[in-house]
């Protein structure tokens, strides 16, 4: 019987060497695909995709979060059409020729801004979506990387992730149970799917504001507290760790917690040197682990092509942001405004609130230029009718694509 249950101990542990093999990791301070071989990611963000941003719909002034972009959309569309317009933007902003598209200019990696609120659920609509681009990414050969970037109580309290004007997150007990269990259904989802790489547990957690510097030493109990309910499911996938500050303040890590980590930065508007990324070079030799870039771009193709050129040169992966946007060529692929799209913009700006009701209603485009420029919109997202960006492909050092290679 000892023999047995020995012998079944080894197919176990073999087992579990044939899953882990399927799967890229960290490899001291490198992240290598399944058989090992370094990997350096090469991707972008779908941005303004499940948690939509102001400045990417022109919004400078007017609403910036999804919850003030939506009520802007409820007040003009109605209750009925709003539903719909929401529907079919996620179906529509996301295709397999965007996935396919990233794989013929040479990216390997899509980073996926995630909302929770399409988590909530095991059937929830989040991990229709989330399914669809994992499939379509294995077929064209991608990584995906799953980013919380809209957490439960908000991690920043600012527009980007969806929350009240204060990250409630890291004071909470009961948002932080909710992003656990978020977390939990989503490592269940995904705990044997290689094509996800790995995890990016909070998207630039705690804003540079004075005010909030003393919640710096609540991050990463929080990611520890994550890792530990993940793991307790999913043995495979990368962490990937923001610092405090935007995903810049690595000032907050002790030495590494899991031996499946990444430390994630982001950097924008800053000048192209060594300097730039001196610290977290410093950091990763000093422990040992990996460096990602989770995020950079909004800025010229030159300054792009420098920047990109840095982190290459310091074994730095990396994924810009964003993929997609409006009117801007900062992206892969720019959206060109439909018809009517200034009338909504200017209406965007005006003061809200209920005592602004009537001045509001006095200025509402007409109803039919309304619904005109939302139908436009949800036309020239399509990747049909966007224009490709060759010169931030060429900076981000990818290959032409022609409409025909779509």
């Amino acid at each position: 019987m000892f023999v047995r249950q020995l012998l079944a101990i080894v197919m176990l542990s073999l087992a579990s060497l044939t899953a882990s093999a399927q799967f890229a990791h960290t490899q001291g301070k490198q992240i290598v695909d399944g058989s090992g071989k370094p990997l350096l990611l090469r991707g972008t963000s779908l941005g303004n995709w499940m948690v939509p941003e102001g400045y990417m719909w022109l919004f400078d002034g007017g609403p910036q979060s999804a919850r003030e972009i939506e009520d802007l959309v409820l007040e003009l569309l109605g209750p009925e059409k709003s539903q719909q317009f929401w529907q079919e933007y996620r179906e529509s902003y996301v295709t397999r020729a965007d996935i396919h598209l990233l794989h013929q200019a040479g990216f390997n990696s899509i980073r996926i801004p995630m909302h929770y609120k399409f988590f909530e659920t095991e059937d929830a609509e989040g991990f229709r979506l989330v399914d669809r681009v994992v499939s379509w990414a294995h077929e064209e050969g991608l990584y995906v990387i799953l980013d919380m970037h809209a957490a439960p109580g908000g991690q920043t309290g600012t527009n980007i992730d969806d929350s009240h004007g204060y990250p409630w997150l890291f004071d909470s007990p009961m948002e932080q149970a909710h992003l656990v269990t978020v977390w939990e259904r989503i490592a269940r989802h995904y705990q044997n799917n290689p094509t996800v790489l790995g995890y990016d547990l909070l998207n630039e957690p705690i804003p540079h504001y004075p005010s909030l510097r003393p919640l710096n030493a609540k991050l990463e109990p929080l990611y520890k507290k994550l890792a530990i309910a993940i793991r307790g499911i999913d043995k495979h996938h990368i962490f990937f760790l923001g610092g405090a500050q935007w995903d810049t303040n690595f000032s907050v890590f002790g030495a590494p917690f899991d031996s499946n980590t990444a430390y994630s930065l982001h950097k924008y508007w800053m000048p192209v040197e060594q300097s730039a990324v001196q610290s977290y070079v410093d950091f990763r030799n000093r422990y040992n682990v990996p460096l990602w870039l989770g995020e950079s771009g909004e800025n010229t193709d030159e300054w792009i092509s420098q920047f990109r050129q840095l982190l290459e040169k310091n074994d730095i992966g990396w994924a810009f942001w964003p993929y997609k946007k409006l009117e801007k060529n900062s992206a892969v692929v720019t959206v060109t405004p439909p018809e009517g799209w200034d009338k909504i913009v200017a209406f965007a700006k005006l003061p809200r609130g209920m005592a602004n009701v009537e001045a509001r209603l006095k200025v509402r485009p007409d109803q039919e230029t309304i619904n005109r420029a939302f139908d436009g919109l949800l036309q020239n997202i399509k990747l049909e009718h966007c224009h490709i960006n060759q010169g931030y492909l060429s900076a981000l050092g990818l290959k032409q694509v022609s409409a025909d290679n779509r």
